[in-house]
């Protein structure tokens, strides 16, 4: 039920996609940015650096990529054996619908489809963990001025197959140019 709840909502916007890309700005004034930041995963108690690029493609939608780079794995025991699980990267990419909520702050909401790669080493056997996954979220970014603000957000990855979804909490510096 959630899933057609997400679904409908997505199917939504992307109708209302045309009115908003002809109010506001024109595709003359589409700006690029980048952001760079933490992501944690909360299912795997694991972390990356994450860097995003992005398009503004006007005031209410953007295209944007991301990139993470795991910098904290996870110890853990096992029936008194040793392991770790070790985000390795991800990728996604997003459509994200922006609305302004005066004139330094906007919030927003974001879905797309990316891979996690993770491994497990118990035992010195290891098995590769992750897969890709449908994602969606929100947040809300604060504009320092007019090239530079914070991002912070939340991010759920439904994995396809067996494995449970995940949610990604990040904080991220943006720059526009």
């Amino acid at each position: 039920m959630r899933k057609m709840m997400i679904m409908a909502a997505a199917a939504a916007a992307m109708m209302a996609t045309p009115a908003l890309a002809q109010s506001a700005w024109s595709m003359d004034n589409a700006r690029g940015y980048g952001t760079l930041g933490y992501s944690y995963l909360e299912d795997s108690y694991t972390g990356a650096v994450q860097g995003r690029m992005g398009v503004e493609l006007n005031r209410y939608l953007a295209l944007e990529s991301e990139v993470g780079i795991g910098v904290k794995d996870k110890d853990f025991q096992i029936a008194g054996v040793d392991g770790t699980l070790e985000h390795e990267w991800d990728a996604a990419g997003y459509v994200v619908g922006k609305v302004p909520v005066g004139e330094n702050f906007e919030v927003f909401a974001r879905g797309g489809y990316g891979h996690t790669e993770m491994k497990r080493t118990i035992a010195g056997q290891t098995t590769d963990e992750g897969g890709d996954h449908w994602s969606y979220g929100a947040g809300a970014e604060f504009k320092m001025n007019a090239d530079n603000g914070i991002r912070a957000d939340w991010t759920r990855r439904e994995y396809k197959g067996d494995r449970d979804s995940a949610d990604a909490y990040s904080v991220s510096y943006v720059r526009r140019f």
